[in-house]
């Protein structure tokens, strides 16, 4: 009998054939839910295709299908010839208003810090002077950070400043402080806006061993131009982020 010709009673393993759901997602529905009840914690391997189709009186196709939804949501993730693990849950910033890092990280009870790699001088390159509005060659000062939320790193963060600012930003707490919050706090810079360009690149060597992910693995690119209430350009950014665990959420209205 198959698993569609077989009634709609359910079986202990919590499936019931015959529903409107299909099988793999009742199986898919039941992995998250014990994923987000925590009996499945983040980097825990999930049973085998073999394991939840003897467990659940299914056959294996349906059961690899249900781990692929589950990939597919950003739930799981599978290593070639060692099976399926639980994803480290992923953190959300919204892009609607401009706020640091660390603080949209802080109003979902999360706690984010910086490693700073790099504090000093640079000379604009020609892209960088560009964006600053200042000519090639123009001293300025550079900062790589690594941010970190719950001391797992998700971005590598390449900022550019006009030099007599960077100066005084690198005097500060860059590893608790956003760079957003001591531009207005301790500098009295008053922010305005802020242009985004996002796109998709292939983690680099460097970048990817402070990520913590393989070389070639997907980043979200975000270039980032802020501005201050004026409109100068006072921070140019590349902020280099794992997609598997930063999202960003963005609410578009319709144009009346």
């Amino acid at each position: 009998m198959t698993e569609t010709d077989q009634t709609t009673q359910p079986r202990r393993s919590g499936l019931t054939p015959g529903a409107p759901a299909p099988l793999y997602q009742q199986l898919s529905d039941l992995l998250r839910e014990r994923i987000k009840s925590g009996i499945y914690g983040p980097l825990d391997r999930l049973p085998s295709e073999h394991e939840l189709a003897r467990e659940h009186s299914i056959s294996r196709i349906t059961a690899r299908q249900a781990l692929g939804e589950l990939e597919r949501n950003g739930l799981v993730f599978r290593l070639q010839g060692r099976g399926s693990f639980v994803a480290r849950p992923t953190v959300v910033q919204g892009l609607a208003q401009l706020t640091g890092f660390a603080e949209a990280m802080s109003a979902q009870g999360l706690e984010a810090v910086s490693r700073v790699l790099r504090l000093g001088p640079t000379r604009a390159a020609t892209d960088v002077a560009e964006r600053l509005r200042v000519p090639p060659g123009t001293p300025l000062f550079e900062i790589r950070r690594v941010r970190l939320v719950n001391d797992s790193p998700v971005s590598f963060d390449h900022s550019y400043f006009p030099a007599d600012l960077g100066r005084r930003l690198a005097r500060e707490d860059l590893v608790r402080r956003d760079v957003f919050w001591l531009l207005e706090n301790v500098c009295g810079v008053r922010l305005g806006a802020a242009d985004h360009q996002i796109g998709a690149v292939a983690a680099e060597e460097d970048i990817a061993l402070q990520l913590g992910v393989p070389a070639g693995a997907p980043l979200l690119l975000i270039d980032r131009l802020s501005y201050d209430v004026t409109g100068m350009p006072i921070d140019y950014e590349h902020l280099y982020v794992r997609s598997d665990r930063v999202r960003y959420g963005l609410r578009l209205e319709r144009p009346r």
